[in-house]
């Protein structure tokens, strides 16, 4: 699968951590940045994610900032993005299977990396249930304001 990840300054260890892991797992890794911890505003990096799976460059996102609030709100500025903000694995999986998340959001002051892990699994893994769920996903990507 080909992922993109990108991350502010405070998960950059995290980000690269994970992208190794993943190619390691023989995914196709497309790391968007930034390549050092020096300070950097999360909304360029979520935007650039946002950009690389909405246009099909990469199948899913992972998203990743001190807390996955702010990447995951400028992700999903983006209406072809499905950018879920989760802590353990069940809420991955349940991102995938109800609501068909393309993006997965983490924080990386809070989720440690072998939870990360765990969770990236988890959201990689888990096909989209379908069903009852599809009309609900559909009206994200088209809101009624």
């Amino acid at each position: 699968m080909k992922i993109a990840i990108a991350s502010d300054h405070a998960a950059v260890d995290l980000k690269a951590e994970l992208a190794q892991w993943l190619r390691d797992e023989g995914h196709e890794v497309a790391d968007l940045g930034p390549a050092t911890a020096d300070r950097v505003d999360y909304p360029d990096f979520g935007y650039k994610l946002a950009t690389a799976v909405a246009s099909g460059e990469a199948e899913r996102g992972i998203a990743l900032c001190g807390s996955g609030i702010g990447i995951s709100i400028a992700v999903n500025r983006n209406p072809a993005c499905r950018c879920a903000l989760v802590g353990e694995p069940l809420s991955a999986a349940l991102s995938r299977e109800h609501n068909d998340a393309n993006v997965l959001a983490m924080g990386a002051r809070l989720t440690g990396v072998d939870m990360a892990k765990a969770c990236v699994t988890a959201f990689l893994t888990t096909e989209f249930g379908g069903g009852r769920h599809a009309g609900r996903v559909e009206k994200l990507s088209q809101p009624a304001l």
